[in-house]
């Protein structure tokens, strides 16, 4: 990995427009950008500086390249076949596409803006290692041009916005890094273009596409689907689960719900069918069909090895198993916890809670968001008349349920990063 010089680091906006003049000191034309390519676990390399020469602008190797500082950039020859610039896959042009353009600070999940880009000297030649995100205050108590120290390069995702190098950039980013719903949150900020390398570096990885899309609000998911082929929803709600992915079903144009539906993969399809026969505002429609049951003659034992074995299964609805009776109902109810801490020789039946909180499928949903409260459950079986599980509440659809549509988007918002002073 390429280690940056500790000294003799250089602003990118003290370079710009500066003469760059050959090994005789013949002034070529000014430098209008520096080239750098993307590396995955490295800085970014300058590979070429765009000059202006005249009316047009031209290409120079950074092999060329003699000396770089604010008052000097000099080439090491007396010719250069300056060739007119023509962006290649994967560059990036520091001035054109960083400097002034929005970034992800990736450890703060939020939006900032690169004032300047650092430069420092590195074994094989140049890069990009760092960025001031601060706005800077001339009118301000301290010296006229005082900067912020700049942060380092990889502690911020750059969107670049240039389509043709997207494919190669979608390979270094970082922002698999982030949560799922961090993801979310940015993409409802991004605009258009942004939202592009964003989706392109999610759908690198189907199963964090996914999760991405079950965290976002329902206009954005929409819009998002919009664009999207049949085919290309069907494999996105595949992933998805079963109750966020016929919440998204219903969202969409209805001359389209068909079509998405008979794509899903069986027993997906299965699962959200069922579920888009209950109405969203009640348990049925609040419900999941992840939840882990076994007959309340099984060991805890046998029980812990099921949640053990159950990773398809989303991790809030492990966090209660449920015991059947001999006919297939609802006989008892252990939170993990429990499970964990019991005998593992003991029977289910021993151990387990029977006086069961549940709901009925036609439950109002607040009142099942306040039954989970005043009784402090993590999950909530729904069942049929007859007491058969039919789904499961969790604790996170259930708050979901329970916070005001509008509440993401009260003041101050809570992935905005304001400039440091």
């Amino acid at each position: 990995m390429t280690t940056a010089a500790p000294t003799a680091a250089l602003s990118l906006s003290a370079l710009l427009r500066q003469p760059v003049t050959d090994s005789d000191g013949h002034r070529m034309g000014t430098l209008a950008d520096l080239i750098v390519r993307l590396r995955r676990d490295d800085y970014p390399l300058v590979t070429g500086l765009v000059v202006t020469v005249g009316s047009t602008r031209g290409f120079v190797s950074a092999q060329d390249l003699a000396a770089l500082a604010p008052e000097r950039i000099e080439l090491g020859v007396s010719t250069v076949d300056v060739r007119e610039f023509r962006r290649r896959e994967g560059e990036v042009l520091l001035s054109e596409d960083v400097l002034g353009h929005r970034l992800i600070d990736v450890s703060r999940a939020a939006f900032v803006k690169a004032y300047d880009v650092q430069l420092s000297p590195v074994l094989d030649g140049w890069a990009a290692t760092g960025l001031d995100v601060h706005r800077r205050r001339w009118l301000s108590l301290g010296p006229r041009h005082a900067a912020h120290a700049p942060r380092d390069w990889k502690d911020f995702e750059p969107l670049i916005g240039h389509a043709e190098s997207a494919r190669v950039r979608a390979v270094t980013g970082r922002i698999p890094e982030l949560k799922p719903a961090q993801i979310a949150d940015i993409i409802e900020e991004a605009t258009g273009g942004e939202q592009d390398e964003l989706l392109a570096q999610v759908h690198a990885d189907p199963e964090l596409e996914a999760d991405v899309f079950e965290e976002l609000d329902e206009d954005s998911q929409s819009e998002l689907f919009k664009d999207r082929s049949d085919a290309e929803v069907a494999e996105v709600l595949g992933r998805m689960q079963a109750d966020d992915a016929a919440d998204a079903l219903m969202d969409l144009p209805q001359e389209r719900r068909s079509p998405v539906l008979g794509l899903l993969p069986e027993p997906q399809r299965s699962r959200v069918h069922q579920l888009l026969g209950y109405h969203d505002l009640t348990a049925g429609g609040l419900m999941g069909t992840d939840f882990l049951a076994l007959p309340a003659t099984s060991t805890v034992a046998d029980a812990l090895t099921a949640v053990r074995g159950a990773s398809l299964l989303q991790p809030q609805a492990l966090t209660v198993i449920y015991t059947l009776a001999p006919d297939g109902t609802l006989d008892g109810a252990l939170s993990l916890v429990h499970a964990v801490q019991a005998d593992p020789g003991r029977s289910l039946a021993e151990v387990a809670d029977r006086d069961v909180v549940s709901a009925s499928p036609a439950d109002d949903v607040i009142d099942v968001t306040t039954r989970m409260a005043d009784f402090n459950l993590l999950a909530m079986p729904v069942l049929s008349e007859d007491r058969r599980i039919l789904g499961a509440i969790t604790v996170d659809d259930a708050l979901e349920a329970a916070i005001p549509d509008d509440w993401s988007n009260r003041e101050p918002h809570h992935h905005e990063t304001r400039p440091e002073s």
